[in-house]
């Protein structure tokens, strides 16, 4: 699989994410209906946010002023980041210039590419709780 940036370079929609994590469990974190969007400009630079379908809101009306319970249902259900990107062999390289989950600011993440075609890409990556991703995205434009 020979594959460029060229060939990403588009608009998706999150179909799945799904964590195999080390005793072989697998878990959805966004939940079994996620919602999200990625995006690959032509000029190397990406966008993306991800989140469960079903977050709760806040009981207050103010994003900082959410409790304990609110904040970490957000935190554990949604992540977001914004950077540039190489296709590299067979993996999709992230450079981070910020992300929601502030170990990945200012890294690079490779994401192995399993299948990329005209209408979906599916990857896989090492999860920060351990184990392996696999994200499946369906493009819309």
């Amino acid at each position: 699989m020979s594959q460029s940036a060229k060939d990403l370079v588009g608009t998706y929609e999150l179909v799945s994410a799904v964590t195999t994590l080390q005793d072989g469990s697998k878990v959805e974190p966004f939940g079994p209906k996620p919602k999200g969007l990625y995006v690959f400009g032509g000029g190397g630079r990406f966008i993306y946010a991800f989140t469960r379908a079903e977050l709760p809101k806040f009981a207050s009306g103010n994003r900082i002023e959410g409790t304990p319970e609110e904040d970490r249902a957000v935190v554990r259900g949604s992540i977001a980041g914004f950077g540039t990107y190489a296709v590299e062999a067979e993996a999709i390289a992230l450079k981070f210039e910020a992300s929601t989950f502030p170990n990945w600011t200012g890294t690079v993440i490779r994401q192995t590419i399993v299948s990329l075609t005209r209408n979906e890409v599916k990857w896989r990556i090492a999860a920060s709780a351990g184990g392996a991703a696999e994200v499946t995205l369906k493009r819309v434009a």
